[in-house]
């Protein structure tokens, strides 16, 4: 079998041992390849280390210069924080002022009356509304916890519903509206309404209201109309109009006006309604028709006085009138029937859509709509339908619940507070408008005023500035590693775990015949050890000042190699004095608009971004490094694929020649084998 050698058996002449060692020989460039192919893997990885370090650092470095650095971070005190706290943006000023908390905003929760434990929710749609927003479910029946369940699935953070186990064999529902404020009042609709007074949770009320509009001495006539050409058509007339059981029947060509009461009209809440049928009449046009044409004689004119309208006697003339033919008329048939008259004396048309539709259609006038509105006006100009209006009457919006709750927890309310004295209501409990970037939470009501203070909050930035002198520190240490072959600057990192020490052993003085690394060392120790003025005013102009420098101990004593290797170090006390007394300083020194443009454009943090982005960003220096690597891995994978097939053909052709002279070795062995044989036989025969 090719390639089958059993040592002594096989292979009497040691052939494999000798191929083996001449293929030694052969693949010395193959082996030199395969190291030089580790070499350069090893080193693409060490470079993607660095440029994760030094990321790492730039990242760090940002945040002390950027929109977000932490030298602009307040944080907020309360002296009752129970009652009231607060947060501030970044924007806040520093400052200390007082709030005291009347009552927090508070919402409805409603509890029902006990019910027995076996209670079923009845099957029904189930609709609960808070302001603008509702919650409808259509319930098949079923248990009380079954129904809270699906409720509470459903309720898309309007309302919460619980039950609670009341006395023994007892359970009371809880309905909880999550909006505050008191025009956040949970309302019960349908079904929900139903089990609300069943549960005893409600009792329904009627609501109050305003009537107006229920004498005839309360109807006004409207101005009489202009038109540009005389017809038999008769004009709008109150004659026209009649009171009964409190409907107004407006008769073809009818027309009344209504004054609105102060008292409604004052009121954004409130709502008028009414309603609105039209009946269809004998039509009044062909009657106008056959009328014989009159003479035309100028209208005597009219009278108006706080919505009194009042028409002068035409007067008595032997002046022949001028007779003047008039055009046949149409039927008229108008939807526009309802107006507002505005503070102004304007017109504004209340829409009536489904006017002819032989039912009552309501109207609701929100006074928001119609702020100071003075009369309601009604203009039937239709001449084959008359119209039947019902009684007016108002209500307040802000009040139309329609129940009263039995057992209340709490009832929807607005939060009061004094701010600095001024009175201030909310719907909310967070409140954002009152103090500018700053937003009150509050919790309960307060004994006396709470104190709450702003202030920079000095152990962010200390934070900040911790992090970036590690940050700072690892870097470093990489850069030294990969530039050194010193095995003290590995001992010297107590931080690293035996394996990772290993690990960088491999690394150590990898790239120190390579400048990048001691150049982007020495070009951030410049920039960490220079000058930084913003103004002639200014005490802060050095990182070594706020305590933070590669000597920031302060140790005098013998000299010790791992202090010149570029770590900085931080005096923490003289720190914390200059975050406490230079904190807009402390900010300039690592970025500050030197030109006014509002944009950061010097300073240490600055600098140091733009010094290592130049490395780290796609396309910069350790990318490039990197890169060209990817290149060398990729010629040398091809050259070790086509060595490997070389050594592979040149084994072969050593093998098939070894083999060849075994075969006639073998040859030879067997014809001396029967020389011998043949002349031990000779000899014998002899003797």
């Amino acid at each position: 079998m090719a390639g089958l050698n059993i040592p002594g058996v096989t292979d009497p002449y040691n052939t494999n041992d000798t191929v083996e060692k001449l293929m030694q020989v052969e693949r010395i460039p193959l082996t030199r390849e395969q190291s030089q192919l580790e070499t350069y893997k090893n080193e693409r990885q060490a470079w993607r280390d660095i440029n994760t370090q030094l990321t790492t650092l730039r990242e760090s470095i940002k945040t002390l210069y950027s929109y977000e650095n932490p030298f602009n971070s307040k944080i907020t005190t309360s002296t009752n924080e129970d009652a009231i706290t607060a947060t501030a943006t970044r924007s806040a000023d520093i400052q200390s002022f007082k709030v005291e908390v009347i009552n927090p905003a508070t919402s409805d929760r409603f509890l029902s009356d006990e019910l027995e434990s076996d209670f079923q929710v009845p099957a029904g749609v189930y609709t609960y509304k808070v302001k603008d927003k509702e919650v409808s479910m259509n319930w098949k029946g079923g248990s009380l916890k079954n129904f809270s369940d699906a409720l509470n699935k459903r309720s898309n953070g309007v309302i919460k519903t619980m039950v609670i186990g009341a006395s023994a064999g007892k359970k009371t529902l809880l309905i909880e509206a999550l909006a505050t404020g008191k025009e956040n009042k949970l309302v019960f609709e349908g079904a929900a309404k139903d089990l609300a007074i069943k549960s005893g949770m409600i009792t329904a009320i009627e609501a109050k209201k305003i009537n107006f509009g229920n004498s005839s001495s309360e109807f006004m006539a409207v101005p009489p109309e202009h038109m540009e050409e005389p017809t038999k058509m008769p004009p709008l007339s109150l004659t026209r109009t009649n009171i009964s059981n409190g409907t107004v029947v407006v008769s073809p060509r009818g027309a009344f006006q209504l004054a609105v009461p102060a008292e409604v009209s004052d009121r954004k809440t409130n709502h008028i309604t009414f309603t609105v049928r039209t009946n269809a009449v004998t039509d009044i046009t062909e009657e106008l028709n056959k009328q014989p044409e009159s003479p035309v004689i100028p209208d005597a004119g009219f009278a108006e006085f706080e919505g009194i309208v009042v028409k002068n006697t035409n007067s008595e003339t032997l002046i022949k009138a001028q007779i003047i033919p008039q055009k046949e008329l149409d039927p008229v048939i108008n939807k526009n029937v309802l107006y507002a008259v505005m503070p102004d004396g304007s017109e504004k048309l209340i829409s009536t859509p489904g006017l002819f539709s032989d039912s009552d259609i309501t109207i609701d006038l929100p006074i928001s709509e119609y702020e100071g509105i003075k009369s309601i006006m009604v203009r039937n100009e239709n001449t084959g339908y008359s119209l039947e209006v019902s009684a007016f009457s108002a209500y307040d919006s802000a009040e139309e619940v329609g129940y009263t709750p039995n057992n209340p927890i709490e009832e929807a309310g607005d939060c009061t507070i004094k701010y600095e004295g001024i009175k201030i209501t909310r719907a909310t409990n967070d409140i954002d408008d009152v103090v500018p970037e700053i937003t009150l939470h509050i919790h309960e009501k307060t004994e006396k005023a709470a104190t709450i203070s702003v202030k920079a909050d000095k152990e962010a930035s200390k934070d900040a500035l911790i992090e970036f002198v590690g940050k700072y520190n690892q870097a470093v240490a990489r850069i030294n590693i990969l530039s050194q072959n010193k095995s003290e600057i590995i001992d010297e990192l107590t931080y690293l775990t035996k394996d990772e020490q290993e690990e960088l052993r491999a690394q150590l003085g990898m790239f120190a015949s390579d400048f990048t690394l001691t150049s982007v060392k020495s070009n951030m120790a410049s920039i960490i050890n220079s000058t930084y003025r913003t103004s002639e005013y200014d005490t802060i102009t050095m990182l070594s000042q706020i305590g933070i420098s590669t000597n920031a101990s302060g140790y005098s004593g013998s000299y010790s190699q791992s202090r010149l290797r570029g770590y900085l170090e931080i005096d923490e006390k003289k720190l914390d004095d200059a975050l406490e007394n230079n904190l807009e300083e402390i900010r300039n020194l690592f970025g500050y608009d030197s030109d006014g443009d509002l944009i950061i454009d010097s300073g240490i943090a600055y600098r140091l971004d733009k010094e290592v982005t130049a490395y780290t960003q796609t396309g910069g220096i350790l990318a490039m490094k990197t890169s060209s690597l990817d290149s060398k891995i990729k010629t040398s994978e091809s050259k070790i694929t086509k060595l490997e097939s070389q050594m592979d053909e040149k084994e072969a052709q050593l093998r098939s020649k070894f083999s060849t002279m075994q075969g006639s070795l073998n040859s030879l062995e067997s014809q001396q084998n029967a020389i011998n044989n043949f002349t031990k036989q000779q000899n014998n025969s002899r003797n």
